[in-house]
């Protein structure tokens, strides 16, 4: 039985004894000596985050403005509970049966919107229940949310409510451009008024109007705010660069299992707002930035929540108003640099020489070297980047900086910049930061930048010519994980950082025209069969393979040599998870070697038992048709081909525009119907050849016309 943890000695002993004595008076021995100190107390303040439901938790209310909107009963919370269950399962049988479930969601919720929004537990339900919702439920769960925006942006579980709700309606917006509502014509289905959506959205900016410079500090209202921003500012929903600005890594995903998003490809392209938003908008980055003073803003260029903020108005700022935009007073730079930063010993110099080695600050700097206007960036890089480019960019942090420099630069200014990095190349590889060298790469490519000096250091740095080169950039057979499970192993993989980055150095160096990618492949020629069927199975290595098969370009003589490797490992590779995406890629890389399609084919058919048993197995033999090449291997054979002649010869002509193309069968029964119709044309009488065929009856064959 375990011991009670005490303390020896007579003290505290004695101490133990009169706390008891005190407790069975009901008093308190720290209130007890709290007070008798009087004056000199010193009142201790918790660092406590207000936007959390801390009654939820059996604690009690914090002293502050934020309202408590209640908490949903042991019945209530287990209906939300399943009913959040079965949206994620999303086990319907139609679509008008889930719609039904819906309405009867909202009406369990009516009046408790608020409740479930702020509640940890079912705040999960209410972003299913927007992302499934129509526009009218949309627009009533907008005004049960009016008024509340600025407490709900700040709270822990109900800030995302309000991002999903900002998402899912901005499509709506411009769907009400094309075919405007009739406002207050439409009643709501809790008997309000229905408004666009775009008033909506123009509510909730006048709402947040005199908070947003806290709330771009907010750990919670500051993601809200950038979706905000990204809704009025038309741009792509679900860009990358637009994820990686309105949500972190660790963000958790709700989603609906086998839902298919519709509206994907519409949230990759930019949207077209109404001129209202524009104008919402300029008032918002006014607004933000009126009341703060240069210190402030450059504090926020360091702090971790403010910074993304602060990187968006930048990036909304120069893309909206042009380079105009940069020289008036009140513009976001100007207040941010109010010096000339490209003069040396000045405040704004420092700053940006500052944020180039900040983990944080160093975004920044990226967005305004990425969207400054031409002039700025010319003076910031000859005053501060030229000179030093080389020593910058030998640092982890500034080195992201250094490669959007380089996208920028002219020609002369990137073989400048070439001369100076190129000396660096061994020690960022060996720090495994290639993202400065694959960048430097593609530009010489579009800049027309002779490349060779880098060629020879990337070989020097990875041990000189051959097969070694290529096996030491993709750390094939580096470390010794055959015997491990394929979790472990796979996991291991992921986190090695040097693999993972010599292998997009040399997919980027393989899709460069020159010597880069004679250097890559006449590694890949170098290797033995052994070594490519191991480099065929790694997770990192593959896709260097895949590339240098697939890339336009290549020469035939190269893919006939790698293939014929593989011959003999084909099934094998076919049942792997990984290695059969390899023989994917050898079908688009025998386009033009039909014998060499035919020999893979003809493998995979004596294996095909073994193949429909595998998952991996069946994707392969459905990408490489085999069903077709077992039935009906003429039609494989055209389709392999790919060329005129052979869809004239097996398939017959090609249709017209807008014709139905026919089958096989349908032209051989033409062809066999023609022919029987000229053989019983020969053999009938009284009908003419050569000019004999028209005779004086007008028709032709000699057949008078009956009346």
């Amino acid at each position: 039985m375990p011991q009670e943890n005490k303390k020896r000695g007579k003290r505290e002993e004695k101490k133990r004894k009169r706390d008891e004595h005190e407790v069975h008076k009901g008093a308190s021995p720290k209130r007890q000596r709290s007070e008798e100190r009087g004056e000199d107390e010193v009142e201790i303040v918790l660092d406590v985050d207000p936007s959390l439901d801390y009654e939820e938790y059996g604690g009690a209310p914090l002293p502050d403005d934020t309202p408590f909107y209640g908490l949903l009963d042991e019945e209530e919370q287990t209906y939300f509970k399943r009913a959040d269950t079965l949206l994620e399962l999303n086990q319907f049988v139609d679509n008008e049966e889930r719609s039904l479930f819906l309405a009867n969601v909202y009406r369990e919720a009516g009046g408790k919107e608020l409740k479930v929004a702020s509640s940890q537990s079912c705040s999960r339900l209410m972003e299913r229940l927007i992302r499934l919702s129509t526009a009218e439920q949309l627009k009533s769960l907008f005004q049960k949310f009016m008024g509340h925006f600025l407490h709900l942006v700040q709270h822990r579980f109900a800030s995302h409510c309000c991002e999903a709700l900002f998402l899912q309606a901005a499509p709506i917006v411009t769907q009400e451009l094309v075919a405007p509502p009739a406002e207050g014509t439409e009643p709501a289905d809790d008997g309000g008024i229905s408004i666009s959506m775009e008033g909506l959205f123009l509510s909730v900016v006048k709402e947040l109007e005199g908070n947003l410079g806290y709330l771009m500090t907010n750990n919670f209202a500051s993601h809200t705010l950038r979706v905000l921003l990204v809704v009025l500012s038309g741009r792509p929903l679900r860009s990358t660069a637009t994820t990686s600005l309105l949500q972190s890594k660790k963000k958790e995903k709700i989603d609906i299992t086998g839902r298919r998003t519709e509206s994907k490809s519409e949230d990759m392209r930019t949207r077209t707002v109404p001129d209202s938003f524009q104008a919402a908008l300029d008032e918002m980055i006014l607004g933000t930035v009126a009341g703060l003073e240069t210190t402030y803003l450059q504090a926020l260029a360091t702090h971790p929540t403010g910074n993304p903020v602060l990187q968006l108005l930048i990036e909304l700022e120069f893309s909206r108003s042009g380079k105009s935009k940069a020289r008036e007073e009140n513009s976001l730079l100007r207040r941010l640099l109010p010096d000339d930063p490209s003069v040396e010993d000045t405040q704004s110099a420092s700053f940006v020489k500052g944020l180039l080695y900040d983990p944080v600050g160093s975004r920044l700097l990226e967005t305004i070297v990425q969207f400054a206007p031409g002039k700025v960036f010319k003076a910031l890089y000859k005053s501060l980047f030229r000179d030093n480019i080389g020593n910058i960019v030998r640092n982890d942090i500034a080195g992201f900086v250094v490669g959007r420099i380089l996208e920028r630069v002219s020609h002369d200014d990137l073989q400048y910049a070439v001369d100076q990095i190129c000396r660096h190349i061994p020690l960022l590889i060996e720090r495994h930061r290639t993202s400065v060298i694959k960048t430097m790469i593609e530009r010489c490519q579009i800049r027309e930048v002779d490349i060779q000096a880098i060629a020879d250091t990337i070989m020097t740095a990875y041990g000189g010519s051959g097969a070694s080169m290529l096996v030491n950039m993709v750390r094939l057979g580096k470390d010794d994980t055959q015997a491990m499970a394929p979790e472990r192993k796979s996991q291991l993989e992921i986190q090695d950082a040097g693999k993972l980055h010599g292998s997009l150095l040399a997919q980027t160096m393989v899709l460069v025209t020159g010597p880069l990618r004679d250097m890559i492949c006449n590694s890949i020629t170098a290797m033995e069969t052994s070594t490519l069927v191991l480099m065929a199975k790694d997770r990192t290595a593959t896709h260097v393979l895949q590339i240098a098969l697939t890339c336009e370009g290549q020469t035939k003589a190269f893919r006939r040599k790698i293939i014929q490797h593989f011959y003999g490992h084909i099934p094998e590779l076919a049942l792997d998870a990984i290695a059969s995406h390899v023989v994917d890629a050898f079908w688009t890389g025998t386009e033009d070697l039909l014998f060499v399609r035919e020999r893979i084919a003809e493998d995979l058919l004596q294996h095909e038992v073994t193949l429909r048993e595998s998952y991996s197995g069946r994707a392969v033999w459905r990408n490489w048709m085999m069903d077709l090449y077992k039935r009906r291997r003429i039609d494989w054979i055209s389709k392999a081909k790919g060329t005129q002649d052979a869809e004239v010869s097996h398939a017959g002509p090609k249709p017209r525009d807008g014709a139905i193309a026919k089958s096989g069968i349908e032209l051989a029964r033409e062809r066999f119907a023609a022919t029987k119709a000229g053989k019983a044309a020969k053999g009938r009488p009284g009908v003419g050849t050569g000019a004999n065929s028209v005779l004086p009856s007008g028709r032709p064959g000699g057949i008078s016309a009956r009346v």
